[in-house]
């Protein structure tokens, strides 16, 4: 099979580098779901939005002065950008808010629905056209979120449906962003600077609702720092970058369908990291949308001219 490569270093199908690629970042964000539930036994929620925002904003703006990287032209990218930010803070609202009552298991399975929402926004709005096959991908994914709705075992409380129900909505937000960035001007923008746009804005979005999200201190440890350090340094400053780069260069589609590996990544770091129970049913719904999106993600024959 040839990958055909279009106008500008973009392809059209995914390749062994953007497979290998998404392989490591997905692993990096199924643990991102055990770091975010580790930071906040030590830190309020919203304070760590708000500081791994700030920080990790100023170690992309100096990568971006080191590399000469231009951010301030007028190039059409401060609407769409200043939306998919504001997509973006809300996304991560509901994630941080969402694991204080759900387990990093749940969460990860219900954050990552995220590629049914891509290939429905992908199909209307981006041109990405669903097949038969595809729908049915779609379907049996769609499966697995249900069980895990129904699995009243792996329960971590009373109030864990809020917490599923938030992480499905940031999923959901994640699609959304996704369709603003390659729907607009900031498909042609560095990646630097897409998300730049999106660190500036959740930053400045969390930060009024620091005082209402309980004591900014709670029980701080090394533990809980590193955790924080983790996600503000490695995870947002380095993998959503590469995310970025890689989405301006592969279809939309095609790179959020190996989002089926982070929930098994969040899945498994959450019952060797936190000892969370892994149930028949959390299992079955892991194997459904590992199935359903794997199906989404079948690669096709194409012949390429010449």
């Amino acid at each position: 099979m040839t990958v055909a490569v279009a106008d500008g270093g973009r392809r059209e199908a995914i390749d062994a580098f953007a497979a290998i690629m998404m392989i490591g970042l997905t692993f990096s964000w199924g643990l991102n779901q055990v770091a975010i539930k580790i930071a906040n036994t030590g830190y309020s929620p919203m304070f760590v939005l708000f500081l791994r925002s700030a920080v990790a904003a100023g170690l992309v703006f100096l990568w971006c002065r080191y590399r000469r990287i231009s951010l301030f032209q007028r190039d059409g990218t401060l609407l769409p950008g200043l939306l998919a930010g504001a997509l973006f803070g809300l996304e991560f609202f509901c994630i941080f808010v969402g694991l204080e009552y759900t387990s990093a298991a749940r969460g990860a399975l219900m954050l990552n629905a995220m590629p049914f929402w891509m290939l429905l926004g992908g199909h209307f709005l981006l041109g990405e056209k669903m097949s038969a096959v595809k729908f049915v991908g779609l379907v049996l994914a769609f499966a697995g979120v249900s069980l895990v709705f129904s699995d009243g075992l792996s329960l971590p409380g009373p109030g864990a449906i809020i917490g599923d129900v938030l992480c499905l909505l940031g999923g959901v937000l994640w699609a959304a962003t996704i369709v603003v960035i390659k729907h607009s001007r900031l498909t042609d923008a560095s990646a630097e600077k897409t998300l730049l746009y999106q660190l500036s804005v959740s930053g400045l979005m969390a930060l009024p609702f620091i005082p209402f999200n309980g004591p900014i201190l709670r029980d701080v440890s090394w533990l809980a720092s590193g955790a924080f350090v983790f996600q503000a340094v490695f995870v947002v400053a380095f993998t959503y970058v590469v995310w970025f780069w890689l989405m301006r260069r592969y279809p939309a589609s095609g790179l959020s369908s190996f989002a089926f590996l982070t929930p098994a990544f969040g899945v498994l770091s959450g019952a060797v990291v936190l000892g969370e129970p892994l149930t028949a049913k959390i299992v079955l719904a892991l194997c459904l949308i590992a199935i359903g999106l794997l199906v989404v993600n079948r690669p096709h024959r194409r012949v390429v001219p010449g």
